[in-house]
């Protein structure tokens, strides 16, 4: 029989997901910590069988006008191929969600897209939610690679942007300063005036910074040319895995190859560290170039690797009011063209 407990030792959390091969940050025992000094309700579950942990599941409650609901980003970390442990752990969740009076519970495992895999959650009672849930479509690069090779894999221009940045000058500083985010978020906004998007607050990227920074998985970059910043980047390094996670650039001098030098020092960086990839993050999910991110996902792809789609967010259905919130995101997916 599968029993669930809330766990409170941040060394068995950890020790079982980075033990899991679906092990990613927006699982760990840091992403809840930012959550809840966003100050949003936490719950991190254990599924145990005969006292033996099994599973994981972070879920996070949010509290939007349209309404309230659990979301599992990377989870829950389960052994999906055993069906009869995933239907129990679901329904355990589906009794906390009515007892936290929530509308929905939203999933995105951090497992491959297969039609098995689909048609797993279906049976489950999950519809396919109208918004995604973090990065579902990623860019990955495998760090099993000399630098010699990982060069010669690039795009032509992608590998003349990188030496051309060294030629100018261009120089990419590491930085745990705090006082740096100031930088990130006005250069994001910079990067929200040029593509029209909303970006993130300011609270949101200082209260993640120093969750990750507790443990030295966080590490913020900086392309500097003629004492101006160009580029900002935002990188957790996780497990195995670097996350290229935020980001932002200056709209001046923009013949300059900043961000290429910045990502090849972060790339770097994930090797000295010893991770196995370098997570580019989210990319357009087809080649249209009128695609809102088709520029980002051709500046990604120019550094080699190739593309993961990850199971899309899903729903589980806890009260009927979830409708009225999967009207307004489907309309809010269609005005952004996402």
């Amino acid at each position: 029989m599968l029993t669930i407990k809330f766990i409170s030792d941040k060394k068995i959390w950890e020790k079982f997901l980075n033990d899991s091969d679906q092990a990613g940050f927006l699982q760990s025992w840091n992403w809840g910590e930012f959550h809840a000094a966003m100050g949003r309700q936490i719950f991190r579950l254990g599924f145990f069988q005969n006292n033996h942990l099994v599973g994981l599941a972070l879920l996070i409650k949010i509290k939007a006008k349209r309404a309230t609901y659990f979301e599992c980003p990377g989870g829950p970390v389960l052994t999906w191929d055993d069906p009869s442990l995933v239907k129990a752990a679901i329904q355990l969740i589906k009794l906390l969600a009515k007892q936290e009076s929530v509308s929905f519970v939203r999933i995105r495992p951090n497992i491959l897209k297969t039609n098995d895999r689909l048609k797993q959650v279906k049976d489950l009672g999950f519809i396919k939610a109208p918004m995604h849930l973090h990065a579902e479509t990623t860019w990955v690069l495998n760090l099993n690679q000399s630098e010699a090779e990982l060069l010669k894999a690039m795009r032509k221009n992608t590998r003349y942007s990188i030496k051309q940045a060294s030629k100018l000058g261009v120089e990419v500083i590491k930085s745990l300063n705090e006082a740096d985010i100031d930088v990130l978020y006005n250069l994001q906004l910079e990067v929200v005036r040029r593509r029209n998007f909303i970006p993130f607050s300011k609270q949101h990227l200082l209260q993640q910074f120093q969750a990750f920074a507790a443990d030295n998985q966080i590490q913020l970059f900086k392309a500097v040319y003629q004492g101006q910043v160009l580029a900002i980047a935002f990188i957790i390094f996780y497990g195995q895995e670097a996350i290229y996670h935020y980001s932002g650039s200056s709209s001046q001098q923009r013949q300059i190859p900043a961000s290429y030098a910045l990502q090849w020092a972060a790339i770097l960086e994930a090797k000295k560290r010893g991770m196995v990839r370098y997570n580019f993050w989210g990319i357009a999910p087809t080649d249209n170039p009128r695609h809102r991110f088709s520029g980002v996902t051709l500046f990604k792809k120019g550094f080699g690797g190739q593309r993961v789609d990850y199971l899309p967010a899903h729903d589980l259905i806890i009260r009927p009011s979830y409708w009225f919130n999967y009207i307004i995101e489907s309309w809010r997916r269609y005005s952004r063209h996402l």
